[in-house]
């Protein structure tokens, strides 16, 4: 008897971490011990994000990835299911811990994060492409770099031969990324920061921008896309290889933790359900619901649901 398949828009196969965020007056220095003001948890890893953000605009969106057998594995697991994420892809394994991030954020907002990445390093090749024969027919497929290189690269490939759209954000940025990265990619978004350590040059301002994502085509990738913050977005395709820029209304921004996390599963959501849409449509409309987790604090907990968004969003 074969096994029904799962109905799946947007396919996610990246990180899941436990945020562990410690506030102190100021960092302690080796060997000293100090009081801390408060400490609080909360979900993370962009995988993770760009997952429940597509999953709130209403994508049917499935995990693929790897947690710890034990208790923020075990949270993780319960948190996608409040955000009707599909679980069914996600694995605990007994051989490494839940990733974790350890944060101390300071009284002038300076953070210093530890990643310990546990589980998440042991997603193979294999995981992915036994959980996309399980899938029927997804849209779009998302991957970043805070898993293994070699498991990205195979999804990206298996996504591409199945005919699946794919969207790479690498995060975090790695200069030398081999091209077959931009190659496999139809969505290569990296932000300001990212672009210039891909492509050795400065990015402050629109125009710089639209010149890095001219060589940042020349790698591969079918549509190059840089988010700029406060600034929108600029973006160019291998087809017209006219860059243009997207800009945003300015907002008075609480906390910008997750921000492009947003963007990514806003921009997965619209390729997978409203494909008839003008590209550049779709990155305003990404960079608006960016825009409004910005308003919020926190990372996941800041990202708006579909109805407490303008219906001209959806």
């Amino acid at each position: 008897m074969s096994m029904k398949k799962c109905q799946i828009d947007v396919v996610i196969v990246g990180s899941c971490n436990m945020d562990l965020i410690s506030y102190v007056s100021r960092f302690p220095k080796p060997g000293e011990t100090i009081h801390g003001k408060r400490f609080c948890t909360g979900f993370g890893g962009k995988g993770a994000n760009q997952c429940v953000m597509a999953s709130r605009l209403g994508a049917k969106t499935a995990m693929v990835g790897k947690v710890g057998d034990d208790s923020y594995g075990r949270d993780t697991i319960m948190n996608f299911k409040e955000n009707n994420v599909v679980t069914d892809f996600l694995n605990t394994t007994k051989e490494s811990s839940t990733g974790v991030a350890p944060i101390l954020v300071d009284d002038s907002g300076q953070n210093s994060i530890v990643i310990v990445s546990g589980a998440n390093f042991q997603i193979t090749p294999v995981d992915v492409q036994q959980a996309l024969s399980q899938m029927e027919s997804p849209k779009v497929l998302v991957c970043q770099l805070e898993i293994l290189q070699e498991t990205v690269l195979a999804a990206l490939k298996e996504a591409r031969a199945l005919g699946i759209t794919t969207i790479l954000n690498p995060a975090p940025g790695v200069p030398g990324l081999p091209d077959e990265f931009y190659q496999y990619s139809d969505f290569f978004c990296p932000n300001e920061t990212e672009t210039e350590l891909l492509t050795g040059l400065s990015v402050s301002c629109v125009e710089e921008a639209k010149k890095a994502s001219l060589v940042l085509l020349d790698k591969g990738c079918k549509t190059a896309i840089i988010t700029m913050g406060g600034e929108g977005a600029v973006y160019a395709t291998a087809e017209a290889r006219t860059p243009l820029h997207v800009p945003v209304d300015a907002v008075t921004p609480v906390d910008t933790t997750g921000a492009g996390d947003a963007f990514i599963g806003s921009l997965a959501f619209y390729l997978a359900n409203h494909s008839s849409l003008e590209l550049g449509e779709m990155i305003k409309r990404s960079c608006e619901i960016a825009s409004t987790s910005v308003l919020s604090p926190g990372t996941q907990t800041s990202f708006p649901w579909k109805q407490s968004l303008h219906p001209h969003l959806l």
